[in-house]
């Protein structure tokens, strides 16, 4: 049994999310489960929704669909990211940020077809290479010695240049492990990204603090600093801590 592709769709005009969306029904392995008028809301969706898939437009208000994909890649869940738009010269700029496919508007109902094809062997290939589940604790390496890590006792994690840094109720670590990699084997456990360098262990969030532009601090429990949320993260993180 084929595994149904969840689709977020981001345009800002109406009548081309409609039309999208209309195509897309034609295939019975594809589910739209949103849709955002901006870059910022589809970011946003797509923390909440955890899509396969992203059909970007290129010109939208607010944050375009080029600075959309590059928050899209910051994310736990990174999808697939393919341009729907009606300019064709963005496309070499639209492989930057790792797109699967780069489709003109009014769309070609054939080229569409082809798309999904690409994107069910993407996410095949994706479900074939998942790595089982870590064990009980994290391994990280630290000045050449494997350090075995309760995950539990980790408050937070951050990347500082080329070392993640990790912060736990003992002390502190470094390693070299990127912070995507770290994250990816902390999955079963309570752990957000916040922002593209920080990531928290939820059990220790004490305050949520209102800062400015949107933005939020985190207090975290036995800690004087505080840590920064970005806009893009607030939402999710306020659902995940129902607020």
């Amino acid at each position: 049994m084929k595994k149904t592709i969840r689709i977020l769709i981001a345009d800002d005009e109406r009548y081309s999310r409609d039309e999208l969306k209309h195509l897309l029904e034609e295939f019975p392995a594809v589910q739209v489960v949103g849709e955002a008028e901006s870059g910022e809301a589809a970011v946003m969706k797509a923390i909440q929704l955890q899509p396969d898939v992203v059909f970007l437009d290129v010109e939208m208000p607010k944050m375009n669909g080029m600075e959309a994909a590059k928050s899209l890649q910051e994310l736990k869940k990174v999808p697939l990211i393919i341009f729907a738009t009606a300019y064709p010269q963005f496309a070499a700029e639209a492989f930057r940020y790792e797109a699967t496919d780069y489709l003109l508007k009014p769309y070609d109902e054939e080229q569409l077809e082809q798309t999904i094809r690409r994107v069910e062997k993407l996410i095949g290939s994706r479900k074939e290479n998942d790595i089982s589940k870590p064990s009980g604790k994290l391994a990280v390496e630290e000045d050449g010695e494997i350090l075995y890590l309760e995950p539990k006792e980790i408050l937070y994690i951050y990347r500082d240049e080329k070392v993640s840094r990790i912060i736990t109720r003992e002390g502190d670590h470094e390693t070299k492990t990127p912070l995507k990699d770290l994250e990816s084997r902390l999955l079963p456990f309570s752990f957000f990204r916040i922002h593209k360098s920080y990531l928290v262990n939820l059990d220790y969030v004490t305050r949520l603090i209102p800062w400015f532009n949107g933005a939020y601090q985190l207090e975290i429990e036995g800690r004087e600093e505080l840590l920064s949320v970005s806009r893009n993260y607030v939402k999710a993180l306020r659902v995940r801590l129902e607020l």
